[in-house]
């Protein structure tokens, strides 16, 4: 039994910029202190600090990286469930607690991604990160390929294999030479009507949760798309394969329906796959549920082109400085082509 105790703790916390907590000032006066109870005190602080420095250095990690990469979007989820999921993954392994990723205020991390996967569809999912997601509007309107697995004789109101079938008709009158020689009407500037189950949005909201609601949706007007190329992988009726190279806007649930339309029948996507995105290929660049870890995505980067103005600046400050031919060497290794 302790005869005597005086315990004075006095803390300073100075909390900065991105909430890193910095444990200052300790001052711990014991005569005697039983069961160790100030030395578990002292501890504790230590432990919370050092964690909570921890937390905000991974944090601060995080935010710090800026640019475009690709991830995989497997069956099923929409883009943004995938890219929820994302989030919470790295917002997790960041230590951050129970996220809420729908929440778009004081989000501890800005994210995004570069044009909409269909549910049913898997493949290449663009993502920007930081300032990054300033890149994803070049992403939306740039090139995209596709291999789509379709079957003829039926169609449906989604124009996949998602939806119900509302029309049947015989494709026993198609040829593998008609088909191809069809494809070529599709190739080039053409004009589409986009699908009414899309991301498109009438009054705000998406046309697919409208019509979901029992609310009727007009079609909307065909518009100009871009199809730099397109053939046939495999034609083994009622089921074909084609490859089409697009650019932004483009539905190829809609080129498939319109294609069987043109050879006097009717068709739906079984499989869609994005398989390339910009620069962004399935094989190479697409990572994996179990890679989206910061050491992975910070490898897989592109990073943002400087602003001019830090460009600018960046060859004032060169000019101050007339480097050696060592650091010549070394500045010229690391210019970005």
């Amino acid at each position: 039994m302790a005869t005597k105790k005086l315990l004075n703790i006095s803390i300073i916390i100075s909390q900065e910029k991105k909430d890193i907590v910095y444990l200052t000032h300790i001052n711990l006066f014991v005569t005697t202190c039983p069961n160790s109870s100030c030395t578990y005190i002292l501890s504790w602080y230590n432990r919370s600090s050092t964690s909570m420095a921890v937390q905000n250095s991974s944090l601060s990690k995080l935010q710090s990286l800026n640019g475009i990469f690709a991830i995989y979007k497997k069956q099923g989820p929409t883009s943004a469930d995938v890219l929820n999921t994302l989030k919470k993954a790295l917002l997790k392994e960041a230590g951050v607690a129970n996220p809420n990723p729908r929440k778009r205020k004081k989000q501890p991390l800005k994210i995004g991604h570069g044009g909409t996967l269909d549910s049913n569809a898997y493949g290449v999912l663009v993502v920007g990160i930081g300032e990054g997601t300033k890149m994803l509007t070049t992403m939306l309107a740039g090139s995209k390929k596709y291999r789509a697995v379709a079957e003829f004789g039926k169609a449906t109101d989604t124009l996949d294999v998602t939806g119900n079938v509302v029309e049947e008709k015989s494709y026993d009158h198609i040829t593998k030479e008609a088909f191809e020689e069809k494809l070529k009407q599709f190739t080039g500037e053409i004009m589409q009507v986009p699908p009414l189950y899309s991301a498109l949005k009438k009054d705000g909201q998406r046309m697919s949760v409208l019509l979901k609601q029992g609310q009727e949706v007009e079609a909307k007007p065909a518009r100009p798309v871009t199809v730099y190329s397109l053939s046939l992988q495999d034609f083994s009726p009622p089921y074909f394969t084609i490859d089409v190279e697009c650019g932004g806007g483009f539905y190829v649930r809609s080129l498939v329906d319109d294609l069987a339309k043109a050879l006097s029948s009717c068709a739906h996507i079984k499989e869609l796959t994005r398989t390339k995105q910009g620069q962004f290929t399935l094989e190479e660049h697409a990572l994996k549920e179990d890679r989206w870890t910061w050491t992975d995505i910070s490898q897989a980067l592109q990073p943002c082109p400087k602003p001019a103005g830090q460009q600018k600046n960046a060859k004032k400050a060169k000019s101050k400085h007339k480097p050696t031919s060592s650091e010549s060497e070394g500045d010229n290794g690391d210019q970005n082509d």
